[in-house]
Order: C-alpha cells, then structure tokens, then sequence
C-alpha cells in the first residue's frame, strides 16, 4: 500500500491554520486531534502486532508512519466502565462506575469530562458518535460541540479540533451471525491455547478477521478523509480499541487479551517535539494505561489538566515519569456478578479474585449468541475438552494468578505459588493494595450495598468512598484479605467481623466463613441487616447440609424483592441441579434489565420455559 504523504501537506495545512475561523495568530502550534478508536479487540487481531494472519493493512500503515505503543493496556476489559475512565480521567473504580451499564450519580459540580477542558482552551469538540459512558446525572452528548457526524468542512472551519470517530465494525456483535461464509480461511489463523481446535471455533475466529478488515478500511477511510481536507500536516492521529477482546474469555475478563490493546500515535513533523522517539515507524516501550489518556491528551493540546485526574502524562512537554504497574478492574459484567483486580507490568501479570467460588466462564445471554462460545460449551459438555479448555467453566479455587506473559501469552499457567517469582508476586500485591487505597476503590461491596449506601446517606458513590466514615477502605480490604486466605485459624477473627456494625466488613466475615464451611456463621447471619450477608449465609447453609433452612432464605429474599434479587440469582445458577426447588418462585417475581436476563436464563435451563431458537 502507497505511504500516505502526510508529511508533505505540512505547508499547507499552516497556511489553512492561518485563515481558519477560529484559529489566532497567537496559537498556530496548537495541534488538532483526531482519535480513532474502535471495539473489543486486543493486539493478537492486528497485523503490526505480529499476528500473520491478520489483515489490517491500514493500522499497519499508520504503524509505519507513526509510533506503536506495546504496552497500552485498558482500564477495563467492557466497554462501559472503560469509557467512563476515559471521559473523566478516573478510573471507573473509584467513581462506583465499574459495573456494566450501571449509569450512578457522579458529582458533576466537581467532575467535568476532559471535552470540557478542551473546549475552555479554544477546540471545537466532536464525537462520531459512541459514547457508553455508565455516568448518570449528565447527557453523554452535552460535552460536545458535535456529537454526530464527523463534518470535515466545518473541522477545516473550527481549528483547532479534536474529533473522535469510532469503528462499530469490530464490535462483538460483528462476530455474531453466520461462520460459515468467511472471506478469510478458517485454517490461516492460531488459536489461542484454552480454545478448542474444532471446525466452529476456527470458522469464529476468521468470521472475526473479516470483521477487523471491515474496520480496518474505516480507519483507511477516515485517514483518508483527513488527507483529503488539506488537515493530515497539522494533525495528529491516534488509533486504539476501547478494551480487549473478542471471542470468548478475552473481552470481560482481566487477562492479557482481555486488556492489552493498540495504540498507535501518528505526530506530524511540525510537532517533532513532542515524538517519543527518533523517528516514525518505531515502537515504543513505555507502558501505558488507557487512565493516563485523557490527562495526556490535555497536555499535548495545552489544556488545563485537572488535579482530580489519576493518570500519568504519556507524551508532550509535562510527560511524567512511567508507571511502574497498570491496574485495571472486573465488576459485574451484565448479569453476572464478579469483582477482581490485574496489577501488570511489561511482562508479569497478576490477578486478585474476591470471588474465587465463582467459575471464569459464566453463561451471559449476550456473549452465548456467539458460535464460538456454543463450541467451546459442547466440547467440554460432551467431555472432548482438555483441562486447560475445561478449567474455566468451573469454579476458579484459586484467590491469585500469576502469569509470564511472554512465556504464556495466554495466560494459562499460573505461578502464582512458584517460588521464584516471590518477589515480583510481593510488588505486585503491596502495589495493588497501595493503588486500591489512592484511588478509594468502590468495589470493596458488593454492588446493591454500595448502591444503597450511597443512597441512604443522600450522596453520590465517588463522594460516599471518599468519607472513612461512610467507607472504611482500609477495613474493608484488610477483612478481604481475611477472608480470601481461607485459613481454618482465621475463624475467631471472621466471628468477629460478622459482629461488627459495617455490613460491608460482615459480608467478608460470612464470605471467609462460606470458603471455610464454617455452617454456624450461616445460621448467625440469615437474619442480617444486609441481604447480600444473608444471600451468603443461605448459600453457606445449603452447602453445608442445611438445605431447608437455607433455600427458604433464598426464597424469601425473592419474594420479598431483595435488592440482592441479582445475587440471589446467581447463587441459583452456581448450585446448580439443587437449586431446582426455587425456580417457580424465581417464575413468580417480577424482574428488569439484567435481573430479567438471568431469570429467563434460569427458567429455559430448568425446562420451565421454551428456548428461543
């Protein structure tokens, strides 16, 4: 493909700079800013990143003429909370917008989205046209000029810009649908190691090429519309996914493919100054985590950054110093209820589960249209699967994981109790405890508690994990930490917590105690206060040989509309066959949005009702 020749309209461009409506002669330097992002796919489905079989001849292209990021890794692995860190610079964690399309209250009067900063400096804003940013409290289109179709004549008009187009091609969606008229060959691709070499997986994988291709030519498109303004010299590009992904176990889940993504930068010459390196076409080393973003993009614009913002300038005059650890985090994904924490580096990987009890691969309504996945579930139920294919349709056991990521790209062999990696295992775990308390971390309850705290003391969930009254972090993650060791001489220490007047340290007290089968901290909690204690101690009951007692707790959060109704759920699933008793109860209540989901699912998996072809 011909190099694109941006380089050389550099001439021009000033020229065009200089007669622009909303350009002055006091700020002709000022770059515009066009992002391209795009969907749900990790480093593996792009050419430069050294997958052969891809077909992205576009982004290779921008590669070739701009910086390639190695290490740009996602906040988190679903779009929703990863665009909310985008919009505001914070990580989505601290804010208690974390689980997926959940749209709480932020404080507005303290938190403007980095489009508002632009805009104060002199740019005209404009969004083609995702937004997705889980915040409730503000219109997602208010902070911009434009929140639709890119118009290059009034970008020419309105410098300088920063315009941001979005590819919906390589979506999830797009690897949905028919696998079995593929332009790409099903043959030329690799499988990741914990899929199944069967004919659908490989027919899934080249469907999905075809759709990076598709996207691919958007980014061609747009580059070339760019060109074609007379704006490419006095532009500069920047090209990335919102998280990792797509086929099953990448997208929503907290290993390397899930959140290791391109980045790409293109810098014309008239901005030499601000290359991370020599020269084009070279790759960049430093690591780089999609929170210092927005914080970057300001500096390279010469913006007001906001103190509240956690990122680390990347690029441009004010670049602070590299992160040692990225850290991105997994909340509830849909309708199913999860929470766990990734501290990475260039090459380690480290995973803290809160909820080691739960197995990786949960059924999700969405992510089951796929035929991959359908695949993936027939080899293990019908017993074809290896170990490694098997392991993530059962419960995890394991409280951490540790991966070489160079060695095991796919993260599959987890070292976390390898002596050898003690010391690294030990950084990675003071870093994240560290990390967890700068940025107040939300997620230490479960989502219904914390939704209701916040609510019950009439204030937003940023503000309430920010009050140690409200929200004792500390405690919370040292009774965490408690709990998660699953040590039969905690438990005097987990019957203290079960005491204590914040639900939040009880509801760890009842989890240590369920991974111990500690059954007398069940019958003590099932009249709790909090129903997500009493959803844990009926499930601790039934495990332990309480039945009875323990599904007609169950029952009666049902039939009282719980706002643990989607924990409860869950916990249905997680039993399994046992939990057969319940489902004309789980029929009876009346369920929305994501708790609807899964009743449907429970109802069709116990024969109660039809499946929908």
């Amino acid at each position: 493909m011909q190099r694109r020749r941006f380089i050389k309209n550099t001439t021009t461009a000033v020229v065009a700079l200089g007669v622009a409506r909303n350009t002055t002669a006091q700020t002709p330097n000022r770059p515009n800013i066009l992002w391209l992002t795009c969907e749900d796919n990790n480093i593996n489905w792009v050419g430069c990143y050294g997958n052969p079989h891809a077909n992205t001849p576009n982004i290779d292209q921008l590669a070739a003429e701009g910086f390639q990021y190695m290490h740009a890794f996602a906040s988190a692995p679903v779009c929703a909370p990863s665009r909310s860190t985008w919009i505001t610079g914070i990580n989505a964690i601290s804010m208690g917008t974390h689980p997926m399309r959940s749209r709480y209250d932020i404080p507005h009067n303290l938190i403007k989205y980095y489009p508002d900063h632009l805009k104060a400096n002199g740019y005209h804003v404009g969004n083609d046209k995702k937004t997705d940013y889980n915040i409730g409290g503000r219109p997602d289109k208010e902070c911009w000029d434009n929140p639709g179709k890119v118009d290059w004549n009034a970008l020419k008009q309105n410098q300088p810009f920063f315009q941001v187009i979005n590819s919906t091609q390589s979506h999830e969606s797009k690897a949905f649908g028919d696998v079995d008229k593929t332009e790409h060959d099903p043959a030329d691709t690799k499988l990741r190691a914990y899929h199944p070499d069967v004919p659908d997986m490989r027919k899934n994988y080249a469907h999905y090429h075809d759709a990076m291709k598709k996207m691919d030519a958007e980014i061609g498109a747009s580059l070339q519309s760019l060109e074609n303004a007379g704006l490419a010299g006095n532009t500069i590009v920047i090209h990335n996914s919102d998280h990792g992904g797509v086929l099953p176990r990448s997208k929503r889940y907290i290993f390397g493919s899930g959140i290791h993504c391109p980045l790409i930068i293109r810098i014309p010459k008239m901005y030499k100054h601000l290359w991370p390196t020599k020269k084009p076409g070279m790759e960049v080393d430093r690591l780089v985590s999609f929170v210092d973003m927005p914080k970057t993009w300001l500096n390279i614009t010469g913006s007001k950054v906001p103190g509240y913002m956690q990122g680390k300038i990347f690029l441009g005059p004010h670049t602070e110093p590299e992160r040692e650890f990225h850290f991105a985090f997994r909340g509830r994904m849909d309708e199913r209820i999860e929470n766990a924490r990734t501290v990475c580096d260039k090459q380690f990987l480290y995973i803290r589960n809160y909820m080691p009890y739960t197995p990786w691969m949960q059924h999700l309504n969405y992510l089951w249209k796929m035929v991959a996945t359908q695949a993936w579930v027939k080899q293990v139920d019908s017993g074809k699967a290896s170990e490694i294919e098997a392991r993530f349709f059962k419960p995890k056991g394991w409280t951490e994981e540790f991966y070489d990521m160079h060695q095991d790209p796919d993260n599959v062999d987890n070292l976390i109790d390898n002596p050898e990696y003690a010391q690294v295992i030990g950084r990675m775990r003071a870093g994240l405890r560290s990390w967890q308390e700068q940025i107040h971390d939300s997620g230490l309850l479960p989502e219904s508690e914390m939704v209701k705290r916040a609510a019950d003391n009439n204030t937003t969930i940023y503000e309430m994990v920010r009050n140690p009254k409200l929200y004792n972090l500390s405690a919370l993650l040292d009774a965490a930490d408690l709990a998660l060791e699953q040590k039969p001489e905690n438990l005097p220490a987990l019957e203290k917590l079960l005491k204590s007047l914040d639900g939040g340290r009880r509801y760890w007290g009842v989890v240590g105690c369920f991974l111990l089968d500690d059954q007398p901290a069940g019958f003590q909690c099932m009249e709790d206060d909090s129903h997500e204690v009493r959803a844990m101690a009926a499930w601790l009951l039934i495990r332990t040989g309480e039945k009875k007692k323990g599904f007609q707790c169950l029952k009666n959060l049902l039939e009282e509309n719980s706002y643990a109704t989607l924990s409860v759920l869950n916990i249905l699933d997680w039993l399994g066959d046992e939990s057969k008793e319940l489902i004309p109860t789980v029929q009876s209540i009346k369920c929305t949005n994501y708790e609807a989901r899964l009743q449907e699912y429970l109802l069709t998996k116990f024969g109660f009702i039809t499946p929908v072809p």
